[in-house]
């Protein structure tokens, strides 16, 4: 990984004369207080570094008649320097040849040079950033369209279920009728059934008297036709026996009521009506089920498709453990961005960085302050164990800063720009985190 081994700066925005050696991993700290050229530093080494597209819009110092004046020394033993009237570039690789922005864009990140604008970002863009890091993005895309198209439905179908149940649950329903509607043309078929038997009585009744009047005037007919009487006799005795058979044959006839018959014709319109309610019910019960299933099915659904992004995540190269997606966002140890430490989410965000381009090992950090100190060196720690070099100012003129800026200048050293320069060429090295925090 390439760093910034050391850096001297003069005349840049609020800077006179600054030399660093920056500590090869950890964090570097430029303290002081507020408007005495802290910011001015990091400001100068992303110029130096990132090219034009990070001048300041008010590179020269107010007041200096010398131009700016940069000069950082890579790791990787290329040397790079901005100077003179416009500020030209000059890149010398370790061979001593000339070179220009293009080699130093190939193996540094911008975002390290510009830490903000991916603090800065939107959820959704620092989750596009991770996910095209770990090569995912289009396969998790999928995964998330099938999950928000599934949960679309499953709310639409649950709303559905609802209103069906309640719809179901607010019908008309008569526990004690049949469960298919009657038939009113099979209730007035039995009925005439009932009174073409009770016709069949009454003319039996009728033969019966029929049968008597024709006795009496056969007994009428024998006193006056006595010559007759033989003839009649014999009529007589065969009209009795008919009479016999006919008064027996309808001793025991009893005819059916249609009182029952009569009542369910009259009341079949009010019973089919509760009927078909039970039927639309029960109809609408049956409805409301299946949309639940469904419900149920698309709830599974969405599960399998979570796991199956739970584990894409899992198999994937993320830049730092704990570090994950959820819903479209980057979450560490479980928490959202808005909802992570400051100190999380510069680890969060040094992390993806040095991921989108390994080589390069170097990130620059403004306003640290809102670090304590226990918390710098948790964040010092893990930036050794990664072997990452941070640059950072702080408003602080405590031991916790690897070098103080006062007036534009390293404090104790207010020289002019070249008295500066010769006065702080004796200090080779600065402090570092590393040495302050092993204290």
């Amino acid at each position: 990984m390439v760093k910034i081994n050391r850096l001297e700066i003069e005349n840049v925005k609020r800077v006179k004369a600054i030399q660093l050696q920056p500590s090869s991993s950890g964090l570097t700290i430029i303290g002081g207080r507020n408007g005495q050229g802290k910011t001015s530093v990091l400001d100068a080494i992303a110029w130096a570094l990132g090219g034009k597209k990070f001048e300041p819009s008010a590179a020269h110092r107010e007041g200096s008649v010398s131009d700016p004046k940069l000069h950082v020394e890579l790791s990787n033993g290329i040397i790079v320097e901005r100077s003179g009237k416009n500020s030209a570039l000059k890149v010398l690789d370790p061979s001593g040849k000339k070179s220009g922005q293009r080699l130093l864009d190939s193996f540094i990140e911008n975002l390290a040079l510009d830490l903000p604008k991916f603090m800065q970002a939107t959820p959704a863009e620092k989750c596009k950033t991770l996910l095209q890091i770990i090569g995912v993005s289009d396969e998790l895309m999928k995964l998330d369209n099938e999950e928000s198209t599934l949960y679309s439905r499953r709310t639409e179908i649950g709303r559905i279920a609802d209103q069906k149940k309640k719809f179901a649950a607010e019908m008309q329903f008569f526990p004690d009728v049949p469960k298919e509607p009657v038939s009113a043309a099979e209730l007035i078929s039995q009925q005439q059934e009932i009174l073409k038997r009770n016709a069949e009585n009454q003319r039996k009744r009728e033969n019966v008297d029929a049968i008597q009047r024709k006795q009496n005037e056969a007994l009428a007919k024998r006193d006056e036709l006595k010559a007759k009487i033989e003839e009649l006799e014999v009529e007589i005795a065969r009209l009795g026996a008919d009479l016999s058979d006919a008064q027996k044959s309808a001793l025991d006839l009893r005819d059916e009521s249609t009182e029952e018959l009569e009542k369910n014709i009259a009341d079949v319109d009010a019973l089919n009506t509760k009927i078909r309610a039970n039927l639309d019910r029960e109809r609408a019960e049956i409805d409301a089920e299946g949309f639940s299933k469904q419900y149920q099915n698309l709830t599974h659904d969405i599960e399998e498709i979570r796991k199956a992004r739970k584990d894409l995540l899992e198999k994937a190269d993320l830049p730092l453990p704990g570090l994950s997606v959820e819903n479209g966002e980057l979450t560490y140890q479980g928490q959202k961005w808005d909802c992570m430490s400051s100190s999380e989410q510069l680890k969060v965000a040094v992390a993806i960085v040095r991921k989108l381009n390994p080589e390069c090992g170097f990130v620059l950090m403004d306003k640290l302050e809102q670090m304590d100190t226990d918390t710098l060196r948790e964040f010092g720690a893990w930036l050794e164990e990664e072997g990452l070099q941070v640059i950072a100012t702080r408003v602080s003129t405590d031991g916790e800063c690897s070098i103080i800026i006062e007036d534009g200048y390293a404090k104790g050293d207010t020289a002019e720009t070249g008295e500066a320069k010769e006065a702080q060429e004796a200090q080779k090295e600065t402090k570092g985190w590393g040495t302050w925090a092993s204290k």
